[in-house]
């Protein structure tokens, strides 16, 4: 099974916009599997953080990834 981070092409890269499509799908994903888990947007949040945890972007600046995160729920209204 392909890791979640991978882009179609099977690459995997340590920026921004990588790490918000991981963060996108990771959301939606949740959505998918669990409709009407009760959870509020922020505990949502720390959850995909969580799940997104291995993510080189993450791992290697984890204030920024939160940033991209936190944006990423106001842009597209998470």
């Amino acid at each position: 099974m392909p890791l979640p981070f991978l882009d179609k092409d099977g690459q995997l890269f340590n920026n921004a916009d990588s790490f918000a499509m991981a963060f996108d799908q990771a959301w939606k994903r949740h959505d998918e599997q669990q409709p009407g888990h009760g959870l509020s947007v922020d505990e949502k949040l720390e959850l995909i953080l969580t799940a997104c945890a291995d993510h080189p972007f993450m791992q290697s600046d984890p204030a920024m990834a939160r940033q991209v995160a936190a944006f990423r729920v106001r842009l597209l209204g998470f």
